[in-house]
């Protein structure tokens, strides 16, 4: 059995889990997990139907996309969620998907704004939206780019990671992260919901102004930071 059979049946569960909450059709998504201490991760394989899929297509790569264990090419977007972990060490899980209202704020170059308290209860402030890629970025290392994009808005607009664990590829699609594959999944849900929401918020009200920051404030740190008392305490 494979050293990490158990990494790889956690990252096949959350692929189809994304399936499973509709934010992926025909292959158009993959998730992954980032093992640190051995310096791998583990990522859906290229165009292989969920349905079908095993732990065993899962394919294991080192933190320069090389293959350690798997028969299978590894996603198309592994260079894009290697970027990530490189440059948010906090993070140990990826998702991308072409869930429909996130990639409708993508392609229509659009910040998601925090319009009530479902959004910032995940999100803190705005969900971004990077800037488009060149025709340089796009023709030499497509992948590898798309990542980096990210890692220089948020750079550049000193957004934290952990903060809002998600952005928007201009013309693309979303990415979210999280502390494993399976809260990245749940920030993809997340995510969705709250496109869908303030899509449908500027159905009803074109005008609509964003919630007060001291509302957003309080539902963001009730679930997160120091403070936190939403939920229950983990035992010990």
């Amino acid at each position: 059995m494979s050293k990490y059979q158990a990494l790889k049946e956690k990252v096949l569960k959350a692929n189809k889990d994304l399936v499973k909450a509709g934010l992926v059709i025909l292959t158009w998504g993959n998730a992954s997990e980032i093992d640190r201490e051995n310096g791998v991760v583990a990522i859906k394989p290229s165009g292989v139907a969920y349905d079908n899929m095993s732990a065993d297509d899962i394919v294991i790569t080192d933190l320069d996309g090389a293959i350690v264990e798997g028969t299978l090419n590894p996603s198309s977007d592994l260079m894009s969620h290697l970027a990530l972990y490189k440059a948010f060490p906090e993070i140990g899980g990826v998702v991308h998907t072409h869930s429909t209202y996130a990639t409708a704020a993508a392609q229509a170059g659009k910040n998601i704004p925090c319009y009530g308290t479902t959004h910032a209860d995940t999100f803190y402030g705005d969900i971004p939206v990077t800037r488009a890629l060149s025709k340089q970025e796009v023709e030499s290392d497509y992948e590898l780019n798309s990542g980096l994009v990210i890692v220089e808005h948020f750079n550049k607009t000193g957004i934290e990671a952990t903060a809002c664990p998600c952005a928007l590829i201009r013309n693309h699609g979303p990415f979210t992260w999280g502390k494993d594959c399976f809260k990245a999944v749940e920030n993809s849900i997340v995510l969705e919901e709250v496109a869908k929401m303030a899509a449908l918020t500027l159905r009803f009200n074109k005008d609509a102004e964003t919630a007060p920051q001291y509302l957003q404030d309080k539902h963001y740190y009730r679930k997160h930071g120091k403070n936190a008392y939403y939920g229950q305490k983990e035992s010990k």
